[in-house]
């Protein structure tokens, strides 16, 4: 476990000192091995908020590359436009021009949406690591070591429920972003289906990038 523990810290001291209640290390050292069985769940939850919390960052860098592709691809119809030598070439030309800026707008209305969900997971994580305190002082507390019992499970237990419930506010409050985010796709996606058209309705063509 004490893998897991090194790499959340850092995470949990980026998110501010709340939900900080800890068993000390040192009792859960004294524990039997029969008890740490026990802290499986609890590790693996916690293991699979930091994998969350990853993904999420990945996810990130990840819009920050489509948008960039997106406003290159948006430079490059408005040079088409220059270019065009007829009116149908000139009139592609705009439709991508309005694909690319509806997608730009699309992407960044998803990462808008994407950074919100990372905070929720890096919140979410404390959660987790809140719930493996629980399950550390529950079991040194059946375990009977030494210490435990000075300990109040109730303010453990008060954690647990108080961050989920953040959690769960926090969620809520990106119904505005999660709507913004779908408005903005159905626009590009209109777009993208006018361009299309115009261009013979291929799903392979040169003018139409799918993500």
């Amino acid at each position: 476990m004490k893998r897991f523990v090194l790499l959340t810290l850092p995470l949990l001291s980026a998110c501010g000192p709340s939900y900080n209640l800890r068993v000390p290390d040192a009792m859960e050292k004294k524990l039997p091995y029969e008890a740490r069985i026990e802290l499986l769940e609890a590790e693996n939850n916690l293991a699979l908020a930091i994998d969350k919390v990853d993904e999420a960052d990945n996810e990130i860098g990840r819009a920050r590359d489509h948008i960039r592709r997106a406003r290159s691809r948006q430079e490059a119809a408005e040079d088409e436009v220059d270019r065009a030598t007829d009116e149908v070439s000139r009139e592609v030309a705009k439709l991508a021009i309005a694909e690319a800026e509806a997608r730009v707008a699309y992407l960044r209305a998803r990462q808008r949406l994407t950074v919100g969900l990372r905070d929720v997971e890096r919140l979410a994580l404390r959660c987790a690591f809140a719930e493996f305190e629980l399950a550390r002082l529950t079991v040194a507390r059946k375990a009977k070591v030494e210490g435990s019992e000075r300990l109040d499970p109730k303010k453990f237990e008060a954690q647990v429920s108080e961050c989920k419930a953040e959690v769960k506010e926090e969620r809520a409050a990106l119904a505005g972003d999660e709507k913004s985010e779908k408005a903005a796709r159905e626009a590009w996606e209109a777009k993208k289906t006018a361009l299309a058209k115009k261009t013979f309705d291929a799903r392979a063509s040169p003018y139409v990038e799918n993500l």
